[in-house]
């Protein structure tokens, strides 16, 4: 059952016994109401309890209802006061507003309805104040703890993408791109980080802003492939309230947001003739225009893009502006694919496979030797991003705890026989010799493509062969294909 809110108190003050009763059954049923026929009385009530709202008359003998009002603002500043008078002399409105703080002055005969309205007001008002006030002491407690909490997480940023927290082996060929990445960073100058899809620009990219001066300030991300250009403007330069149909408010664009931090253009070889010469005007101005918006705003950012074209060629081709280029590629990184990192794999399929095991729940105790000898020998066309998905798949797919070559997508295997890092249709274009060397060579790749799958099952792999056990284990002693 819900607790309904507690009710207002209401304190009415008035020297004529029958108004405090009129008084009292009109407010009973919304507060609660406490009566004094005296200021002395009401004071002593006042320190009693607490009263949200004091509805006193102004004219009774002793003191005035103005100069008790001032009184109970120097004691109690919280409580609204309102003043119930049958005279409306000017001095005392003033008097009232100014000195004693009114919340309103009412006049007799007052309207029920227009009196429960003014005590509503007042008693939400005073409410609110109260919100207010412990929202202020809440901000004021939990302002260090939050810039704490905020520096603290700045800082595990900077030590995640720390250039050594790169994932790789100890003689990677990123090491010396790591070292260049390390001398860029910490100056403010366009990086353009090229590479295949997949291959972490966006990693460096992210490795370059919280290794540089700028580490403190926004980090933000924009994909520019296949967006239309006025999606694209909206984005990044930001739109007025009803600039086309749709915009429904006001957006700051990405270049604002990113003020005194860093923008990541990623496929920024995506973008068409038109929308690159925006860019460019906004690169060459530092200031950015909204759409619908005549004003211009200055924008302090670093530009990292990343493309896995060759932007070079498309310079050439007339498809990418010359100035633009130069102006985004002041230094360019250009990362290897993961087929040319074969030491790497390990480290991050081990990596991988740690992140899949917390993610999903499901422990295992790592890999076969043959499971890591087929993923070195694949070629990885979608590079870090693919031998991720595959490390998860694996996993999901395990029912022991060892992850072996078995469970590898049949690309995979079919690919890596023999170390030969490349699909299937290209080792068979690769196979040199004789017309029975290469049937040989194929052969050997299919049998231990097949024993894999089978778990080194060799009735199962003979049946699907269409073999003998007698005849596969002869090719197996031929071919030296031992069970590892």
């Amino acid at each position: 059952m819900m607790q309904s809110s507690p009710r207002a108190t209401v304190l009415c003050v008035d020297d004529e016994t029958r108004s405090l009763e009129t008084l009292e059954r009109t407010l009973d049923e919304e507060f609660d109401v406490l009566t004094a026929s005296s200021t002395e009385q009401a004071w002593e009530l006042l320190e009693q309890q607490r009263v949200h709202a004091v509805l006193c008359d102004q004219r009774m003998p002793g003191e005035t209802g103005v100069e008790f009002l001032i009184r109970v603002r120097e004691h109690w500043p919280q409580t609204a006061r309102l003043i119930l008078s049958g005279y409306t002399e000017s001095e005392d409105i003033i008097r009232g507003l100014n000195e004693a703080g009114i919340f309103q002055y009412l006049t007799k005969p007052w309207h029920p309805d227009h009196l429960l309205l003014a005590l509503r007001n007042a008693c939400r008002m005073v409410a609110l104040q109260s919100e207010n006030e412990l929202l202020a002491t809440e901000i004021r407690l939990t302002t260090p703890q939050a810039e704490s909490q905020l520096q603290a997480k700045k800082e595990r940023l900077r030590q995640r993408f720390d250039f050594s927290e790169i994932l790789r082996a100890e003689d990677s060929p990123l090491n010396a791109l790591c070292n260049q990445v390390a001398q860029v960073a910490p100056y403010d100058i366009s990086v353009l980080v090229t590479g295949p899809s997949g291959s972490g620009k966006e990693l460096f990219a992210r490795a370059l802003h919280y290794n540089s001066l700028r580490a403190d300030k926004p980090f933000v991300v924009e994909n520019c492939g296949a967006m239309p250009d006025e999606l694209l403007a909206s984005e990044l330069f930001g739109h007025r309230k009803g600039a086309f149909t749709g915009a429904i408010n006001d957006h700051v664009g990405l270049f604002e947001q990113a003020d005194g931090g860093t923008i990541f253009l990623d496929e920024i070889g995506e973008i068409s003739p038109a929308f690159q010469v925006k860019l460019l005007r906004v690169l060459q101005e530092r200031e950015v225009r909204r759409i619908g918006d005549a004003q211009r705003r200055p924008v302090n950012v670093r530009v990292i893009a990343s493309t896995n074209r060759s932007l070079e060629d498309e310079v050439r081709a007339g498809r990418f502006r010359e100035d633009l280029y130069y102006r985004l590629a002041e230094v360019t990184l250009e990362l290897p694919p993961l087929a040319q990192r074969e030491a790497d794999i390990p480290v991050l399929a081990n990596a991988f496979l740690d992140r899949a095991v917390e993610a999903f729940d499901k422990p295992v105790e790592g890999f076969s030797d043959e499971a890591i000898e087929c993923l070195q020998g694949y070629v990885w066309p979608g590079n870090v991003r693919e031998l991720q998905n595959e490390i998860r798949r694996m996993l999901v797919m395990a029912k022991e705890p060892c992850l072996g070559a078995d469970l590898l997508n049949p690309r995979v295997l079919r690919s890596s026989v023999d170390g030969e890092p490349a699909p299937l249709l290209a080792q068979v274009a690769d196979l040199s010799g004789t017309l029975k060397e290469r049937v040989e060579q194929l052969e050997k790749q299919i049998l231990r493509e097949t024993l894999i799958r089978h778990r080194w099952n060799k009735s199962r792999a003979a049946e699907e062969l269409g073999l003998s056990r007698v005849g596969l284990r002869a090719k197996i002693e031929r071919y030296e294909l031992g069970n590892p």
